[in-house]
């Protein structure tokens, strides 16, 4: 008969909860470390799976093009037979170099994007100045300045070619009542260019405008009050705060503008259609991005298109540097 030390006594309420058996824990071990190692891969590779559809899309339309471009530049190779080619060496660079509708187109662009982006950047401050102040219905006024930007290039330019248009446009009709001439504005060396200038003003002054204003709301207002009480003028803290404190952001403007001005392509060819990448009756306001065209789509020489495209990747290249350069400086004496 069993004694009373023989019966299995009752758990003692809130004591030790009974061992689990081996098996079950070697288990929950192994599930545990299953769980941790996918939980490190995890946190390892995510980023590299989130941006990789960017970098597919940047091998597949930017990398591979780039290099194929450059591969054609050094090759003989025709828009109709695109697949023929035969190594040239340097001899499309050598020749493009040579020519003098190269040196026009370049001098061209440089021209135009002087006269469009000097004005452009100093209205676009002037209006960002203006902006940043309390003004009724603000939000209104930056969608007005970035309207322009939104609209499109094709239709844009349209509406300033009836407009600049020599015997029916509004410009010589405004000009007519100061008792000047009609200009001709399309066939005009000088005024050719400062017509295709003018769509590039409108076009960009506002988004321009809306970055200036985004960098100045961003300055302390301690500065100002600074300022204030040291009896500066509104023009004075313009002077010695806001343009101080946007130099970086003037520059990288005037990075953007630069690169901008030197693809500029539309405005020209829609400005007189029908010379079409010719750039006017005499070339005078043909840009690199037409002479491009004209090489490589118009006259079928991809060789020689592809140089001209290398030739202002590395004028791009160049202005980078000229950038990282400045940049460095002014953060130096900053």
């Amino acid at each position: 008969m069993p004694t009373r030390h023989d019966a299995a006594a009752p758990p003692v309420k809130g004591g030790a909860a009974p061992a689990r058996p081996p098996a079950e824990s070697a288990s929950e071990e192994r599930r545990r470390a299953r769980l941790s190692r996918r939980w490190q891969r995890d946190v390892r590779w995510s980023p590299y799976a989130f941006v990789s559809p960017f970098f597919l899309l940047f091998v597949a339309f930017g990398l591979f093009p780039l290099l194929y471009t450059g591969w054609a530049s050094l090759h003989a190779v025709e828009l109709t037979a695109p697949t023929d080619m035969s190594w040239v060496g340097l001899r499309n660079f050598t020749r493009i170099f040579d020519d003098e509708f190269f040196w026009n187109a370049a001098k061209n662009t440089l021209i135009i994007g002087i006269i469009s982006t000097v004005p452009q950047l100093m209205m676009a401050l002037g209006i960002a100045h203006i902006l940043n102040y309390k003004l009724r219905a603000s939000t209104f006024y930056r969608v007005v300045m970035l309207a322009p930007y939104a609209t499109s290039i094709a239709a844009a330019t349209l509406v300033f070619v009836l407009l600049f248009g020599r015997d029916y446009g509004m410009i010589n009709w405004f000009l007519g009542l100061f008792g000047m001439d009609q200009v001709d504005w399309q066939n005009g060396t000088w005024y050719s260019k400062i017509a295709v200038s003018t769509v590039v003003i409108w076009r960009w002054t506002g988004y321009n405008a809306l970055i200036y204003l985004a960098a100045m709301q961003a300055i302390p207002q301690d500065l100002y009050e600074s300022a204030a009480l040291d009896g500066a003028s509104r023009w004075k803290q313009f002077l010695h705060v806001t343009l101080p404190s946007l130099r970086p952001t003037i520059l990288f403007t005037c990075v953007v503008s630069t690169i901008g001005a030197s693809q500029l392509f539309a405005e020209p060819l829609l400005f007189d259609a029908n010379k079409g990448a010719s750039g006017g009756s005499q070339h005078q306001f043909q840009t690199l991005g037409l002479y491009l065209y004209e090489q490589g789509w118009v006259n079928q020489h991809l060789g020689r298109a592809s140089a001209i495209a290398w030739t202002m990747f590395l004028i791009l290249i160049v202005v980078g540097i000229i950038n990282y350069v400045i940049s460095r400086r002014l953060r130096a004496s900053s």
